[in-house]
């Protein structure tokens, strides 16, 4: 179990907060990468419908920089949908094994067809024709009717490369908000939160109680 003190030692990071917050998420991610034994890039990812109820489902992070994090997907998924008719998400990163949280809250864009290409290029060919085969978020009569279209994909592209579908693709989320959380004893947790009006527009950095 871990100590009071080992605790107040993991806090001295954000103690010393940087005054924008993608260094200090990367930072996180770091150490992250270096303490969960599965999928440190693994964040929920929250999404409203058109009654304005929320869904949450877990995705990965596949890239993040001063513009935002990005993550990829069917477009005609129920994410998907979401996103292209109302532009915004919440996403969350919890770090059990740091007892570390980021939530995070902004925009949403579409990542350009060159990110999209280049990312679907760098995954295992079973994924990509994976991507094909699967229509994210339908109604699926059997297992066999999805591993009947994952045969006829990989037939169809058994020779040479497998092209992006049209339909898959990426999402940015631009943040607007950025809070970070780290456990500390007797539920005294640290709390700082990053806002700005608008992408471009300098951060304020304010403390916040537990």
């Amino acid at each position: 179990m871990e100590t009071e003190a080992s605790t107040a030692q993991a806090g001295e990071h954000i103690s010393a907060a940087p005054d924008e917050p993608i260094t200090m998420f990367e930072a996180w991610m770091a150490e992250a990468a270096a303490s969960e034994p599965n999928d440190p890039n693994a964040m929920s990812l929250a999404t409203v419908d058109a009654d304005g109820t929320p869904n949450v489902r877990m995705v990965l992070l596949k890239g993040v920089d001063p513009r935002g994090f990005v993550f990829y997907t069917n477009l005609e998924s129920q994410k998907g949908n979401e996103l292209a008719a109302n532009p915004k998400a919440a996403l969350c990163f919890h770090w059990k094994s740091l007892r570390r949280q980021i939530r995070i809250r902004g925009l949403v864009e579409p990542v350009s067809d060159a990110e999209a290409d280049a990312y679907f290029a760098s995954r295992p060919r079973d994924s990509r024709i994976g991507a094909w085969a699967s229509q994210q978020s339908r109604p699926l009569e059997s297992r066999f009717a999805l591993e009947k279209a994952v045969a006829k994909f990989a037939a169809k592209y058994a020779i040479g490369d497998v092209p992006r579908p049209s339909y898959w693709s990426g999402f940015r989320i631009i943040p607007i908000s950025m809070e970070f959380w780290q456990d500390r004893p007797f539920r005294l947790h640290e709390r700082i939160r990053f806002d700005r009006e608008r992408e471009g527009s300098p951060w304020t950095k304010s403390r916040l109680y537990p």
